[in-house]
């Protein structure tokens, strides 16, 4: 994921970019977490740090997603396609970015492209699919104890419940005084 230009391609994080870019970057690793936590796949959050000056670039695991920081001298470009061809003839790549240069080097070397309003609208639907899943398991009104509790267990519970359970065991104490 071309970390930067989803940024300034989603409303939401471009507003939040002109408040705090570091608040941008952050927002934007926690909605790929959530995704990746829906999808299962490896995600690679990449951003451009070759403006700044001596950066020997930077990759570490933030919650489930990897992200990187590039070396000075090196575009988020650059780091993809670099990566891209890497991994790209053992793996299913997909690319998120809509620099439309990107995606014509990318689909060159393989990889499936993905624009940043299609990736928006996928983690729209993860989302949607993930609500829904939820409340079909959840909303049937309510779990009892005893639904799904094992057979015999229920049972015990029930007699304990009637006092059926109560009565023998009192009853075994007066035997055996």
């Amino acid at each position: 994921v071309d970390g930067y230009n989803l940024i300034f391609a989603w409303d939401e994080l471009r507003a939040l970019s002109q408040e705090n870019m570091e608040s941008a970057r952050t927002k934007l690793a926690d909605i790929l977490c959530d995704y990746q936590g829906f999808c299962q796949n490896t995600l690679i959050l990449v951003f451009d740090a070759y403006r700044v000056e001596g950066h020997p670039g930077e990759i570490f695991q933030y919650r489930n997603i990897y992200i990187v920081y590039t070396k000075e001298a090196e575009t988020a470009d650059q780091y993809i396609e670099k990566t891209v061809h890497e991994i790209g003839r053992k793996h299913h790549v997909t690319v998120a970015t809509s620099d439309g240069t990107e995606q014509v080097i990318i689909l060159g070397q393989g990889a499936r492209r993905l624009s940043a309003a299609g990736l928006l609208e996928e983690i729209n639907q993860a989302r949607r699919q993930m609500r829904e899943e939820y409340l079909k398991k959840y909303s049937k009104g309510g779990q009892y104890l005893m639904e799904n509790m094992p057979e015999e267990l229920a049972r015990l519970m029930e007699d304990v419940r009637l006092g059926y359970r109560a009565l023998e065991d009192a009853q075994e104490r007066g035997q055996k005084s």
